[in-house]
């Protein structure tokens, strides 16, 4: 297995998170491990058509317990929920609002809350909305299929989850990525001009991914500026810095318990 030697940027969620490292749409992820090489390992824990409910006891799994002090320092945790939690009745997507809210909280007491098992007061949490939905490009993209499928979201049921997004960051006092009002402005307020973010009508291409990695990068420097990439240094030195004459001196690193 891998040694310990860089803390953590992780992302949890949905097929709009594991399709950030997607080739060809120079996707939020990528452009993450890029910035972030030598700084901070940056995972992908996307689930492609997972809702909240079933992303949870993968998440429990994810985490590491406090206890265990050979896992990396989790520095930066990115939740992105709630494009398939806002799928209508009857898709076995969907989730209720309520439950979609409670279960958000779920993970971010996970790691805030000291009698949690997974307590890690050192992790900087952000909460991401879901995109807005195209329903006109989604219920084509439905409709061409063999067979032909009914269309599965609504424009303002989408609405409703990235706002119970940011209520609930506001809540737990995190910081909060409003993917859904940046896409939303950027098209012009006009649902079928997303098809310039949105590929399909739901998940993000390159012009989408482009304005969510913008906005993350924001808000991370505005809320949480000790883990922006430009104030993080490396964790071996580079290369004019290792002492050429007693090389392993500068190169071992240590890391410290948590």
């Amino acid at each position: 297995m891998a040694a310990y030697v860089q803390d953590v940027f992780m992302v949890f969620g949905d097929s709009i998170t594991q399709g950030g490292w997607e080739p060809d749409l120079n996707g939020f992820g990528q452009r993450l491990s890029h910035v972030y090489a030598r700084k901070l390992d940056v995972l992908n824990r996307g689930l492609s058509g997972y809702n909240t409910e079933w992303g949870i006891p993968v998440f429990e799994q994810c985490i590491a317990k406090r206890t265990d002090k050979s896992a990396p320092k989790l520095r930066v945790l990115a939740i992105w929920f709630g494009a398939n939690d806002a799928c209508i009745k009857p898709s076995p997507q969907h989730v209720p609002l309520a439950t979609f809210t409670s279960n958000l909280k779920h993970m971010v007491d996970m790691i805030k809350s000291p009698t949690s098992g997974h307590y890690s007061p050192t992790t900087r949490i952000i909460l991401i909305s879901p995109p807005p939905v195209n329903t006109f490009a989604r219920g084509a993209a439905l409709a061409s299929r063999n067979p032909p499928l009914a269309l599965d979201r609504e424009f303002e049921i989408t609405r409703a989850y990235a706002e119970a997004v940011r209520d609930v960051a506001l809540a737990e006092g995190v910081a909060f990525v409003d993917v859904w009002t940046a896409l939303w402005e950027a098209a012009g307020k006009e649902e079928q001009a997303l098809s310039e973010f949105l590929g399909d009508g739901l998940h993000l291409n390159g012009n989408g991914y482009q304005v969510m990695y913008e906005e993350l990068i924001k808000t991370i420097a505005k809320k949480y500026p000790e883990v922006h990439y430009d104030n993080l240094g490396y964790v071996f030195p580079p290369w004019a810095e290792i002492d050429w004459e007693n090389p392993g001196k500068s190169l071992y690193v240590k890391k410290e318990e948590a």
